[in-house]
C-alpha cells in the first residue's frame, strides 16, 4: 500500500525538471507511504518514475521504483498481489532471479515472462506503472475491483499519472477546472461515472483495465481486460454453492493474512465483519492475538451496535477497541476528509470510517474489513424493493415463474416484514413510474439527487437525460438476464468503486494499509455464476452467504435484522451543534458568490433536513471540493 506518481515528457525537459515536478507531486502524497520515498530517472528518455512506500511485505528489501535485472524493466506499485509466494516459485522455476522477497518484484517478473497478461495472475488489488525500456513504452493496470486508484492526464506533450488527483495538481501540470457533467453526475449518484473526475481533463483509469502509452508517438491506449459475465451454471446445486463459496472465503481472507507488520481488522458487528474476523481468528497461525475496531455514535440505539462487535470479538478471543465520534470531530475532520478524498464519493459513512481508522493506525499498519459483502452477496434491501415491484408485475402478467425471476411474490412474503422502516424509500419510489422498464426503476432507486435539485440557481441545468443515458449504458452493458444480476452489475461498476474510494483514502490518510477479502475475484466471479434463485432465494438478501456462515459467526449476530450500516446522526447535529458550522459553509460570501445555490431554498433545506436524508451531505461536500480545490 503506498502512493505512485510519473511524469513522461516528449519536450525535452531536463531530469532536473523532471525530479522536480515528480518531487512535488510525492510530497503531496507523503501520507500514503510514510516509510520511503523513491525516484528513478530513465538515462535514454524523458521518463520519471516515483514511489512512497508503505512497507508491509519485506520491509527491508522491497524499495521501488525496482527493477528487473538488467535495468531494463521499472516499476512503481501500490497494492498487495496475494499470491506473490506461489508467484515467485513458478517465476524461479523459469529462471527468473528475484533480489528481494517482495510481491512488487513479482509484477517486474510477471511482465517479463507474460507480458501484459502477467496482470490476468495477479490475486491482490493493484495499481501499477511498468516502464520497458527496450520497447519505450508505459505499462499501467488498476486491479479488478477499482480497490486502488489510478488517475492520469494526456496531453501531447506528457502523460503523468498518480495515485492521487492532488499530486497532479501539484505538479503544475494542467490547470484547475470543474468539470459540470461530471458534477450533474455527482448531484444524481454522489460519486461520478467510469473514467469521469469532477476535474477537467484528469481522467481515472476504470476498474479492471490497463493502458499503454506509447513514448515515441504519444499515442495511448485504454483497453478492459476484465468484466464481470453472468455465465450462470444451472447444473450445480445449491450445496456445491455453498461448499465452493466456503473454501474461496477461507483462502481469500487465508492469504491476507499475509504481512510482515502488524495486523487488525474492522468489525461493525454486521455479517460482513463478522464473518472476516472470525475467519481470521480462526486460520491466524502467528499465534498473536487479533485486534479489532469499532466505531458508534452516543446519540441512542439507532446509531450504536457495539453490543454485537463485542459479541463477535469475546466469541473469537479478539482485542476490542472502539472509538465514539462526536459533532465536534465531524467540524475538525470533514475539510481535512474532502482534502484527503481528492472529491467527494458516497454517503455520510465515510466521517466515522476516517475516525475508526485513525483507531485502527495507532496500533496496526495493515487491517481487513468487510467491504463488498453486500454488492457481492446482493445485500441491499433496495433489491428486494425492486424485486417486490417485479413479483407484482410478474403476477399480473402471469410470467413470475420465468427464469428472469429470482423470487416470486408468494416466495418473498416472510421477508418483505424488513422492509418497514424502508415505508419512506417505498413511497418514493411507487408515487411514479410504476411497472416502467427495469433500467428506469433502478435509476429511481439510485437516484440520489432527490431535494438536492431544488437547491441549484435556475441558471444550473441539470441534463437529467444525459445523466441518464450514461447509467443505462453501465446498466444494459452486461450479460445479465435477470433483475437481480443487472442491479449487482451496476452496483459493482458505481456503487462499489464510490465505496473503494472512501476505503483507500481513509485508510491511506492514516498511513493504514486496507485489505477487503470479500472482494476476492474469484468470489465475485462465483457469486456471478450462481443462479439468482439461489443466491438470493426466496428474495432473502444474502441468502447464499448466510448458508456458509451460520456455523461462523455468532446466533445473535446471524439472525439480526437491525443492520445500520453505520448511520451517522447528522440530521440531530443539523438543527444543533453543527448549524452554524453548515451556514458558514454553504452560506458565506464566497460560496453566495460562486452563484451555484439557490441561497433561499439552502437556508429551508438546511433547517428541514430529513433523518438519513443526503441532501445538505452532498451540498456541503461539494462546496467544500469548491472550497479546498478550485479556491485556494
Amino acid at each position: 500500500m503506498c502512493g505512485i506518481a510519473g511524469i513522461l515528457s516528449s519536450k525535452g525537459q531536463s531530469k532536473e525538471s523532471l525530479r522536480h515536478h515528480g518531487g512535488k507531486m510525492l510530497r503531496q502524497i507523503a501520507h500514503r507511504g510514510p516509510d520511503g520515498y523513491g525516484e528513478w530517472l530513465s538515462d535514454e528518455s524523458q521518463v520519471y518514475l516515483g514511489h512512497r512506500r508503505l512497507a508491509i511485505i519485506d520491509p527491508e528489501g522491497g524499495k521501488q521504483p525496482l527493477s528487473n535485472e538488467d535495468g531494463t524493466v521499472w516499476v512503481t506499485f501500490n497494492g498487495c498481489i496475494y499470491n506473490y509466494m506461489e508467484l515467485s516459485q513458478t517465476l524461479r522455476s523459469k529462471g527468473h532471479k528475484f533480489k528481494t522477497y517482495s510481491d512488487t518484484e513479482v509484477i517486474v517478473h510477471a511482465y517479463e515472462e507474460f507480458g501484459e497478461d502477467c496482470i490476468k495472475y495477479f490475486i491482490g488489488m493493484f495499481a501499477f506503472a511498468i516502464w520497458d525500456e527496450k520497447k519505450k513504452k508505459l505499462f499501467c493496470a488498476r486491479d479488478r475491483m477499482g480497490i486502488k486508484p489510478f488517475y492520469y492526464i494526456h496531453n501531447d506533450s506528457q502523460f503523468a499519472f498518480a495515485s492521487e488527483i492532488k499530486a497532479l495538481l501539484a505538479a503544475d501540470l494542467i490547470r484547475k477546472e470543474p468539470d459540470y457533467q461530471s458534477i450533474q453526475q455527482y448531484i444524481y449518484f454522489q460519486t461520478t461515472l467510469e473514467e469521469k473526475t469532477l476535474f477537467k481533463n484528469i481522467i481515472k483509469l476504470p476498474p479492471g483495465h490497463n493502458l499503454v502509452y506509447d513514448y515515441a508517438s504519444g499515442k495511448l491506449t485504454v483497453s478492459e481486460y476484465w468484466d464481470l459475465r453472468f455465465d450462470v451454471d444451472f447444473s450445480k446445486s445449491e450445496e456445491y454453492f455453498i461448499d465452493k463459496l466456503r473454501f474461496l472465503l477461507e483462502d481469500a481472507v487465508k492469504i491476507r493474512l499475509r504481512s510482515d507488520v502488524s495486523l487488525g481488522a474492522h468489525l461493525s458487528g454486521g455479517l460482513d465483519s463478522s464473518t472476516v474476523v472470525s475467519l481470521a481468528s480462526m486460520i491466524n497461525v502467528s499465534g498473536s492475538t487479533l485486534n479489532t475496531f469499532t466505531g458508534a455514535f452516543q446519540e441512542g440505539e439507532k446509531f450504536d451496535e457495539t453490543q454485537y462487535a463485542k459479541l463477535v470479538a469475546q466469541s473469537v478471543r479478539a482485542n476490542y477497541q472502539e472509538i465514539f465520534p462526536t459533532d465536534q470531530d465531524f467540524v475538525e475532520y470533514l475539510p481535512k476528509i474532502i482534502h484527503y478524498m481528492d472529491e467527494p464519493a458516497a454517503g455520510p459513512g465515510i466521517f466515522p470510517q476516517f475516525m475508526v481508522s485513525k483507531l485502527a493506525s495507532q496500533h496496526v499498519k495493515v487491517v481487513l474489513g468487510g467491504q463488498g459483502g453486500d454488492e457481492i452477496f446482493a445485500g441491499y434491501t433496495r433489491y428486494l424493493i425492486g424485486y417486490l415491484e417485479e413479483c407484482l408485475k410478474g403476477s399480473i402478467e402471469g410470467t413470475e415463474n420465468t427464469a428472469e425471476y429470482a423470487a416470486t411474490l408468494s416466495s418473498i412474503i416472510p421477508n418483505l416484514p424488513m422492509l418497514k422502516q424502508y415505508t419512506p424509500m417505498l413511497k418514493y419510489f411507487w408515487q411514479d413510474g410504476l411497472f416502467d422498464s427495469q433500467e428506469k426503476r433502478y435509476f429511481r432507486l439510485m437516484n440520489r439527487s432527490g431535494d438536492m435539485k431544488g437547491l441549484f440557481n435556475p441558471d444550473f441545468k441539470i441534463d437529467h437525460d444525459g445523466v441518464f443515458a450514461s447509467y443505462e449504458s453501465i446498466f444494459n452493458r452486461s450479460n445479465a438476464q435477470s433483475f437481480l444480476n443487472k442491479m449487482l452489475y451496476f452496483d459493482l461498476k458505481v456503487h462499489l468503486p464510490a465505496l473503494l474510494h472512501v476505503e483507500d483514502r481513509v485508510s491511506m490518510a492514516w498511513g493504514l494499509e486496507s485489505r477487503v477479502p470479500l472482494l476476492d475475484h474469484r468470489i465475485v466471479e462465483l457469486m456471478a455464476s450462481i443462479p439468482p434463485t439461489i443466491k438470493f432465494k426466496n428474495g432473502e438478501p444474502k441468502y447464499l452467504f448466510r448458508q456458509v456462515i451460520k456455523n461462523i459467526i455468532p446466533s445473535e449476530v446471524m439472525n439480526r435484522k437491525d443492520k445500520m450500516g453505520f448511520p451517522v446522526p447528522l440530521h440531530l447535529w443539523y438543527q444543533k451543534s453543527l448549524k452554524g458550522f453548515v451556514k458558514d459553509i454553504l452560506l458565506d460570501q464566497t460560496a453566495k458568490d460562486r452563484g451555484f445555490y439557490d441561497v433561499n431554498q439552502l437556508e429551508k433545506a438546511i433547517d428541514n433536513e430529513k433523518a438519513f436524508g443526503r441532501t445538505i451531505w452532498g451540498a456541503l461536500c461539494l462546496e467544500l471540493w469548491f472550497k479546498t480545490f478550485m479556491d485556494n
